[in-house]
């Protein structure tokens, strides 16, 4: 089947793929993913969705839907081709020897936990997605100082909402856009600020394509950070 690009990766240098069929077994509450308003719908004539070839320049995110560690094996075979320009997605922590990033609070964590990886396990970490709102500052200042001590960058994920109620001391940060294909609650700017400015001093931390663009050609941070753990490693 003909491979299909990610509008929010369009630009980049990032070439998306998803190796395996159905849904993700994560289950986050809300992902675009698996609610029926992915660019891959439908996904059961969709998936696999695999490019056949990267231009020189460019790097292949594996999993910008499903999880690299659900069929890890399919996973890496589907894309062997590509070692050495590959980076995995994942919220499961089961490290790779290769370039990886881990969504520490999905799920039912969002909000309540954050997987916690030690020394051990991050030498070929890129970075840690933490899905943030407004109501889980506290557990993200918890993630911020666990992962800052390994030296490990603490990407800002910062959560829309389509179908999850918003708490109502909340509301008032969020507004209603489009984001790339579709409209959800979305942090303001001023919101987004306040956040950001709680952290101004580490060095660590970042905030996925700022409060505007969610384009990854206005962000950077992926590329950044591949290139990173590749020359570290060399």
């Amino acid at each position: 089947m003909p491979y299909i690009e990610n509008p929010k990766t369009k630009g980049s240098n990032i070439v998306c793929c998803i190796p395996q069929k159905g849904t993700c077994p994560i289950k986050c509450e809300d992902c675009f993913f698996q609610s029926g308003r992915s660019y891959l719908e439908p996904l059961d004539q969709n998936l696999p969705n695999m490019p056949d070839e990267l231009l020189p320049e460019q790097i292949l995110r594996v999993n910008d839907g499903n999880d690299s560690n659900h069929q890890r094996d399919l996973v890496l075979s589907s894309t062997e081709k590509f070692k050495g320009r590959r980076f995995f997605n994942t919220s499961i922590p089961k490290a790779f020897d290769e370039p990886w990033v881990l969504t520490v609070n999905p799920a039912g964590l969002t909000d309540s936990n954050f997987h916690r990886l030690d020394e051990t396990k991050v030498s070929h970490l890129m970075y840690v997605r933490f899905r943030t709102n407004l109501w889980n500052l506290e557990l993200l200042d918890k993630c911020v100082d666990h992962y800052s001590k390994l030296n490990v960058r603490i990407v800002l994920v910062f959560m829309a909402y389509y179908t999850q109620s918003l708490p109502q001391e909340f509301q008032a940060s969020y507004e209603y856009r489009k984001r790339t294909l579709n409209s959800y609650w979305c942090i303001t700017h001023e919101a987004w600020a306040k956040v950001m400015e709680r952290y101004k001093d580490n060095r660590f931390v970042s905030s996925c394509s700022g409060d505007g663009s969610i384009k990854c050609k206005d962000c950077g941070i992926c590329i950044r950070e591949f290139d990173y753990v590749v020359a570290r490693k060399k």
